[in-house]
């Protein structure tokens, strides 16, 4: 399933977007076929009738993990592959066999509970309760975790909950990461001291046709939002997991433009020169 081989899908100038952004939109990564029928199993296990509005009433319901045939072949087309190479880097990421959690957004007037700015952390605390999300953590070679992504099995416009990103916030978080070394912060620690850094950052709404697919910084700010349109919103948002740990000091050069984009946030690259992975 993974052969990505030495094709490119992604130009020069929107690999620069990336590290400059800290996202890509693709349209068009899986087919609308494959989202229509993992749409299908996901509209069974909410318990809605989605032909009857008078059954969707909670904001947000949240399934996972599907590893059925829709969601795994969504998860790894050739371009989505492909891409993956040019941002992680070959070798460096491992497949996914499941989309994990889908959060459905549902039209409704009720707060979700869940609209807060914040970044996905990647992995457990070694003292305090690991079942606290909020004390699972992060650190400046992101753990864990080499994208974050979205995964929309739904048409997403303007009033129909797109997630909100702030453009080009992974710099601010990659910087506010930096002293903490190793250990990282929390979810906590981040939020109380090191988000209040984008706020002044330009906000998009994450958009698109179902089959789009958002590849972004696993340091990218963002939140969900109420909904406001006529439809259900379904969304996957699974990290891509790395082979290997991130590295900020590769003897050969060779960054990947994750790390590209960390390193322009601490003053080791300029944009102009992180153009040297292949």
């Amino acid at each position: 399933m993974r052969d990505s081989g030495n094709a490119r899908v992604l130009s020069d100038a929107q690999v620069q977007q990336f590290i400059r952004d800290g996202f890509l939109r693709i349209d068009a990564a899986f087919a609308r076929e494959v989202a229509d029928q993992g749409r299908s199993i996901l509209w069974r296990d909410t318990g809605c009738d989605e032909s009857d509005p008078a059954t969707w009433t909670k904001p947000v319901i949240r399934l996972g993990m599907y590893g059925q045939e829709p969601f795994v072949r969504a998860a790894n087309t050739p371009v989505l592959h492909q891409a993956f190479d040019q941002l992680v880097g070959p070798g460096r990421w491992l497949p996914r066999t499941n989309l994990g959690t889908f959060p459905i957004r549902f039209p409704s007037s009720d707060d979700p509970g869940d609209a807060g700015w914040h970044i996905d952390t990647s992995f457990p605390p070694e003292i305090v309760d690991p079942g606290d999300f909020l004390n699972w953590r992060v650190n400046v070679t992101s753990r864990g975790r080499a994208l974050l992504m979205l995964f929309l099995f739904s048409d997403v416009g303007q009033n129909d909950a797109p997630t909100r990103i702030r453009v080009g916030s992974h710099l601010d978080v990659a910087r506010t990461l930096a002293p903490a070394g190793d250990a990282g912060l929390s979810l906590r620690e981040l939020a109380a001291n090191g988000l209040a850094e984008s706020v002044a950052r330009p906000e998009i709404p994450a958009t698109g046709e179902a089959g789009t697919v958002y590849l972004c910084h696993p340091f990218l700010v963002h939140a969900a939002q109420p909904h406001r349109g006529a439809r259900p919103r379904f969304l996957a948002q699974p990290p891509l997991l790395p082979a290997e740990s991130f590295r900020l000091d590769r003897r050969d050069g060779a960054y990947s433009p994750v790390e590209q984009a960390i390193r322009m946030a601490l003053g080791q690259d300029r944009l102009e020169d992180t153009d040297r992975f292949p």
